[in-house]
């Protein structure tokens, strides 16, 4: 599933190509198709994403909410586009704002819907603090961590607790600050989730920057080779079984509630 970043990088793509213009949006798939008429030939006046949400606002007041999970992924191209391939739900065509005008095509959302403005802001009011957005209160995500008896681990990856990590975040964020994903959240001192919060900033910002995760430290880049193709260095994500980069200890797996878990029992101890 595509963590945060990746969905900031969409929404300053989508507002730099397709804000302040009209929009043509349509569902080839059909599944979209009521959706789409509510906003089609409306200007989209910007595009935003809270944590792992995209939101295009219209000068109708309407908000296009897309949610990608697993399988949902945009493809964009110049304008004109060709027939649509495979189950496009969502089609937008930009006027064209600068020298090109621009299409995405939207397939497998987990969500592709219309919201009006209180339906976005309960939305918004259910997530967490976004780390890559300017106004976020890590303090938020603090009060609901240091009261909990859940794991770190669980808690990270709560979309309520903190809006936009995923599971590479979460383990590599745990695995650069020496703290086992089992220890309890009421565990967890303010001083050592200042460190987390502000190193999660970073990396995500990192993420947005270069469009990627990049979470293992220059000194440490070397060694195993990434556990995909094109992919950079993880510390323990995916490497269940392999050496800890720093300690040599073997790298452990388990899984929690649904979601895999990588750790390492020396640098991670607890």
């Amino acid at each position: 599933m595509p963590e945060g970043h990746t969905l900031h990088r969409l929404a300053t793509l989508h507002h730099r190509r397709f804000a302040g213009g009209v929009v043509r949006v349509s569902s080839p798939q059909g599944r979209f198709a009521d959706g789409a008429a509510l906003v089609d030939g409306h200007v989209l006046t910007r595009a935003e994403a809270w944590g792992k949400h995209l939101l295009h606002h219209y000068d109708s007041g309407l908000v296009v909410h897309v949610h990608l999970g697993l399988y949902g992924t945009f493809t964009e191209s110049p304008a004109p586009l060709t027939n649509p391939v495979g189950q496009v739900r969502m089609r937008m065509i930009g006027a064209g704002r600068a020298e090109q005008a621009f299409g995405a095509d939207l397939r497998g959302p987990t969500a592709c819907e219309v919201l009006h403005r209180p339906e976005v802001e309960a939305l918004t009011a259910r997530l967490g603090p976004d780390p890559l957005r300017r106004n976020a209160d890590p303090d938020r995500a603090w009060q609901r961590i240091h009261r909990s008896t859940r794991s770190l681990g669980s808690l990270l990856m709560d979309q309520a607790v903190l809006a936009g990590v995923g599971n590479v975040y979460r383990a590599e964020l745990l695995f650069r600050h020496g703290i086992s994903p089992r220890r309890r959240g009421r565990d967890l001192t303010a001083a050592e989730w200042g460190e987390l919060w502000t190193d999660l900033v970073e990396l995500m910002r990192i993420g947005v920057r270069r469009g990627k995760i990049v979470v293992v430290r220059p000194e440490h880049d070397h060694g195993a080779p990434s556990y995909a193709e094109g992919r950079p260095r993880t510390y323990v994500y995916r490497r269940a079984g392999e050496p800890c980069r720093l300690c040599g200890a073997t790298v452990l797996h388990s899984v929690l509630e649904g979601r895999n878990l990588f750790w390492c029992p020396t640098c991670q101890p607890g």
